[in-house]
């Protein structure tokens, strides 16, 4: 790719963009340098995860998000000329999602004007942080505030790890790499502890909280500010999952277009394996998700835009939403796309299992979203909270933000349509299901507190409940969004209207077959209403059939970012699959080595 395509690319990516509103000189050089660390094209060059992703994802973010002018002015300049290597390290090894149990403290000493940081357990070491074993030189190390005597909750301070010439750790800083892991092994994952170690006060990020000189300590306007990048980062994880799923679509299609295997008829030939409705029930569905999400994910970036924008002008009211939104969004849409490219695996048989077919590295990938930045079991209970005071609202008859507005209607005891299988009915259908399963768990913990359970343990009682109408409003929330998205589409092609509308319709009908309990329970469907939701996705998939290899060509990878022996355009998969194998060193000798060391004698033995 030229110069113009990289920087084409990197002028739509969110960091690049807030970064180069900071520092405009060098534009080439920026565009480069994103560019090499950016999703899609740092992964033909990190295959296995990229060292610096948290410097950009995460170091770069933090500072804009919660540094002072003052202090941005000196850390981001310093960070984007790679001067500054950094990470951010938050989960310990005791604790991650559970901010407040974080161990790790940070002490003023209003003598020295300094942060003395102390990790005072083994499980309040760091662990986790990526690029932290062996690249980065700095981190934003987020502690437990103590000044005055106090505790003042978790804080971040932008903390040197290593002397930025020689690379070695600084006195008292314990540093290190966890070891291998399923995936991402190039990241360098490291563990980071602190004795007694300090940092100037002017390292305490101080946008929104402060710390003065005599120790005193000046409160943000709202504790949730400080929340802020991992709200960010959960809503670029979108972006991130869309492109490992988007991968691996294209792998399953490619592969099975090439693969020839059995017979449909016997008097014809062996038919492509894509042939198979079967195939297609694998595959296809997932094509559809990367759209949902595609389109989901530049939905919420908007919104978290709109209140970052809000916030500025000291407005608070959409942020407890979109904290809402990007918490079970995150999960469930890192959930369908772990266990869809684990499908889409299962769908290209043996050869999908070995590294050259890409899908292992990619499931690898996209299983660790599941549990980084907030497990999902854990957001979804989050969103669940919000979801509890949204319905306990609407049945007050209080006015509802954009994305929960659907349970006024529940609330007020409106009748769903009359059963059928358009777009709008479904669509109906599925605000029936999130607002119906909302107001179970909501009535289920309220009686379980009537009864005198205590409220914590009650929430605790109800959990299985709370996780699934958070799942069900991240579902209906996405399956409107879609829907919407497509409505609006402007296209002076009609052939494409429909195949993006066919798309957007297998997505709604697939999920609500997969979850036909629920909408047998909540909403207006009966079962004699299956079978033809069920024939309705049979036709779809044989739609859509004719145009799947067109499809995710649109994605437009490149065989170097795709990195597939199954996948490449040319479709060549059986001379790239036996290339692959002859690079392996068991192939340098015909008579390893080890035979005449080991099996040899073991064989000639009297054992």
């Amino acid at each position: 790719m030229n110069e113009i395509g990289v920087r084409l690319i990197l002028w739509k990516l969110p960091i690049f963009s807030m970064v180069v509103q900071k520092k405009r000189s060098n534009a080439v050089i920026k565009s480069f340098c994103s560019g090499i660390f950016s999703e899609r094209l740092g992964s033909a060059l990190f295959q296995d995860g990229n060292p610096l992703s948290l410097h950009y994802g995460m170091f770069l973010p933090t500072l804009m998000g919660q540094a002072n002018s003052e202090q941005q002015a000196y850390w981001i300049n310093r960070a984007w000329t790679g001067d500054v290597i950094g990470t951010y390290a938050q989960t310990e090894l005791g604790h991650g999602t559970f901010l407040r149990g974080l161990e790790t403290t940070a002490t003023y000493d209003p003598e020295t004007k300094e942060f003395v940081l102390n990790s005072p357990t083994l499980t309040s070491y760091k662990w986790w942080p990526g690029g932290l074993g062996h690249t980065a030189n700095h981190a934003i190390v987020v502690a437990q505030l103590y000044t005055q005597g106090e505790c003042r909750g978790i804080h971040p301070f932008v903390v040197q790890l290593r002397d930025v010439e020689t690379h070695e750790p600084l006195k008292n800083i314990i540093i290190g790499e966890i070891g291998a892991k399923l995936g991402m092994n190039g990241v360098n994952n490291g563990f980071l502890g602190f004795r007694n170690y300090r940092i100037p006060r002017k390292n305490m990020l101080m946008k929104n909280s402060k710390v003065l000189e005599d120790g005193t300590y000046a409160k943000s306007a709202n504790d949730k500010l400080t929340y802020g990048t991992m709200v960010f980062v959960r809503v670029m994880l979108l972006q991130d999952l869309l492109h490992y799923l988007s991968k691996a679509v294209t792998i399953a299609v490619r592969y099975s277009v090439v693969r020839r295997q059995g017979q449909i008829n016997a008097e014809q030939p062996e038919v492509q394996i894509l042939d198979y409705v079967t195939q297609q029930y694998k595959i296809f569905p997932h094509i559809a998700t990367c759209f949902a999400i595609k389109v989901t994910a530049i939905w919420l970036l908007d919104m978290y835009k709109t209140v970052q924008s809000q916030l500025h002008q000291a407005d608070y009211k959409k942020l407890p939403e979109l904290h809402s939104l990007s918490c079970c969004l995150k999960a469930v849409v890192s959930a369908d796309t772990a266990a869809g490219i684990e499908q889409l695996r299962l769908s290209c048989g043996g050869h999908g299992y070995m590294t050259a077919s890409n899908l292992p590295v990619l499931y690898g990938f996209a299983t660790a979203v599941c549990t980084y930045e907030g497990e999902n079991t854990v957001l979804l209970l989050q969103t669940a909270r919000y979801l509890v005071k949204s319905w306990k609202q609407a049945m007050g008859g209080k006015p509802l933000p954009e994305s929960v507005e659907y349970l006024n209607e529940a609330a007020k005891g409106v009748k769903h349509c009359r059963w059928s299988n358009d777009l709008e009915c479904l669509i109906d259908a599925y605000n029936a299901v999130a607002a119906g399963s909302i107001r179970l768990a909501a009535e289920h913990l309220d009686r379980r507190i009537r009864d005198g359970v205590p409220t914590a343990e009650a929430w605790n009682q109800t959990s299985i409940e709370l996780t699934q109408c958070a799942e069900a409003h991240a579902r209906v929330f996405i399956v409107k969004t879609f829907a919407n998205d497509i409505k609006q589409l402007n296209s002076k092609s009609e052939e494409f209207r429909q195949v993006m509308f066919q798309l957007c319709e297998l997505y709604i009908v697939y999920w609500a077959l997969r979850n036909v309990g629920n909408f047998l329970r909540f909403s207006s469907m009966q079962e004699e209403h299956v079978q033809t939701l069920h024939s309705r996705l049979e036709y779809l998939l044989m739609t859509i059939r004719r145009n799947a290899v067109g499809i995710v060509d649109g994605f437009d990878f490149d065989d170097h970012i795709l990195c597939s022996a199954l996948g490449a355009y040319d479709g060549n998969v059986y001379e790239r699959l036996f290339q692959e194998a002859m690079k392996s060193p068991l192939n340098r000798e015909s008579v390893n080595i080890s035979f005449e060391k080991y099996l040899k004698p073991f064989l000639k033995s009297n054992l």
